[in-house]
C-alpha cells in the first residue's frame, strides 16, 4: 500500500508525543503510577484506547477511532516514549475487533465500552500442554449448563496476564467426540471465579513469570461468540490480528534493543571484530526489512501467508539479536551484575534477560513449524504432511 504521512498525520504525531511526554513527566521515576490499572484508565479518559476499531463502531462505544497512518503513528510514540507496558492490549487489539465482527450486539455492548474506558482487562485462553502451536487439539471441554451458558473443565497454558486478568476467551471443545478444528467454541469466562478457576504462574529462566497455567473446573462461562461450533473460524480471525499495527510499535523496541547492543559492541571492542560487525549490519538491514514488510501488507486483508511471514521474520531476528547481545560483551556479559549471589541468582543484565528470554520468540504466538506449513499449504499450495 502507499503509506506516507499527511500534514494532519504529522500533527498527530506532535499531539501524541507531547500528550505521553505531559503524562509521564507528571509521573517522575520517583513515583511511578500507582498500577498498571490506573495507567490503563488514564489512557481510556483521553481517549488513547480502541483508536483501531472501525470508525461506525468506536464512536458508538466511546472512543475515538483513527485512520490507519495515525494507528501506526500512536503505537510508534507510544514504543519510543517507554511509557508502561500496556495491561489492556489483549482486550483492545485482539478480543474487541474479534467482537466486532463476530459477536451479536449485546456482545458488543456489554464488552467494548469498559475496554475503552480501560476498566477490564482479558487473557487469552487457547495454547494447552499438549495443544501449544497445534492449536486444534485442544482438550479443555464446555458442556451446556442449562441456562443458555457452558460449564468448562480443562487446562490452558503460557496465558499471558492471566493473574490480573477480569476475563479469558477461552477456545473450548463443545462438541463430545470431535476431533481437530471441528466441534470448537469460542467463549467468554470470567475469571473472578472461586474454587472453579485457578491460576498459577510458571516461573521461567530468566526469574520472572509472565505466562501461568490456567485450570478450569467447572467454571461458568455465560457467552459463545460466533455460534455454537464456530470456535476455529473465530480463534483464526483473532489471530491474524496479532500482526497488525502493534508489529510496527514492537520494531520501535527492536530498534532500541538493537542500538544498545550496537553500543555495547564499540564499548567493548567487539565492533573491531569484522564477523561482529557485518552480524549487527545484518541485524540492522533485517529490522529495516521487516519494517516495509509490515508497511506492505498493513491493512491487507485475504493473505493467509502474511502474517506467518512477519512472525518468522522478527521470530529468528529477535533470538540472534539475544545472542548478540552476550556474545559483544564479552567476559562480562556471561558473568553478569555485581549484585549476583546464591540467594539471588536471577540478578540478570538486561542483555542477559534479552537472551534468556528471546530463546522463545521462535515458539511462542505458533511455532516457526507451523509458520512454514501454513505458508507451504495455504499460500503455495504443497500437499499437506501426513499425520
Amino acid at each position: 500500500m502507499d503509506f506516507r504521512f499527511t500534514d494532519d498525520d504529522h500533527t498527530f504525531r506532535t499531539h501524541a508525543r507531547t500528550w505521553l511526554e505531559t503524562h509521564l513527566a507528571e509521573t517522575p521515576t520517583s513515583t511511578p503510577i500507582p498500577t498498571p490499572r490506573a495507567w490503563e484508565r488514564e489512557l481510556g479518559r483521553a481517549g488513547w484506547i480502541g483508536i483501531g476499531w472501525p470508525s461506525e463502531e468506536g464512536a458508538r462505544y466511546g472512543n475515538r477511532p483513527a485512520p490507519l497512518p495515525q494507528q501506526v503513528i500512536w503505537a510508534e510514540e507510544y514504543a519510543r516514549s517507554t511509557a508502561p507496558p500496556r495491561m489492556g492490549h489483549i482486550g483492545e487489539n485482539l478480543l474487541a475487533p474479534t467482537l466486532i465482527t463476530y459477536g451479536t450486539e449485546e456482545q458488543k455492548q456489554r464488552h467494548l465500552p469498559p475496554i475503552a474506558r480501560g476498566e477490564t482487562f482479558w487473557c487469552q485462553g487457547y495454547s494447552e500442554p499438549d495443544a501449544g502451536s497445534d492449536l486444534a487439539g485442544i482438550r479443555t471441554a464446555a458442556t451446556p449448563d442449562g441456562t443458555g451458558g457452558y460449564t468448562v473443565t480443562g487446562q490452558k497454558i503460557w496465558t499471558s496476564l492471566a493473574q490480573d486478568a477480569d476475563w479469558c476467551f477461552v477456545l473450548a471443545r463443545t462438541e463430545p467426540g470431535s476431533t481437530r478444528h471441528r466441534g470448537l467454541s469460542f467463549l467468554l469466562v470470567e475469571m473472578d471465579q472461586p474454587d472453579r478457576i485457578e491460576v498459577r504462574p510458571i516461573r521461567q529462566m530468566t526469574g520472572t513469570s509472565e505466562f501461568n497455567e490456567v485450570f478450569f473446573d467447572g467454571a461458568r462461562a455465560a457467552e459463545v461468540v460466533g455460534g455454537e461450533g464456530n470456535g476455529w473460524q473465530v480463534a483464526m480471525g483473532l489471530l491474524a490480528l496479532e500482526r497488525g499495527v502493534s508489529t510496527l510499535a514492537q520494531q520501535i523496541g527492536f530498534a532500541r534493543e538493537l542500538e544498545e547492543v550496537v553500543a555495547a559492541a564499540v564499548a567493548s571492542g567487539a565492533a573491531d571484530d569484522p564477523v561482529v560487525r557485518a552480524a549487527l549490519v545484518r541485524q540492522w538491514a533485517e529490522l529495516v526489512t521487516m519494517r516495509r514488510h509490515a508497511l506492505r501488507t498493513l491493512g491487507t486483508t485475504g493473505d493467509p501467508g502474511a502474517p506467518s511471514v512477519a512472525k518468522l521474520l522478527w521470530g529468528g531476528w529477535h533470538q540472534r539479536l539475544g545472542e548478540l547481545a552476550v556474545q559483544v560483551r564479552g567476559e562480562p556479559g556471561a558473568v553478569g551484575p555485581q549484585s549476583w549471589s546464591p540467594e539471588n541468582p536471577y540478578e540478570l543484565t538486561t542483555a542477559q534477560h534479552l537472551f534468556l528470554f528471546s530463546r522463545a520468540d521462535t515458539i511462542y504466538g505458533g511455532s516457526d513449524e507451523i509458520q512454514r506449513n501454513i505458508i507451504a499449504e495455504r499460500v503455495l499450495g504443497l500437499p499437506r504432511e501426513p499425520r
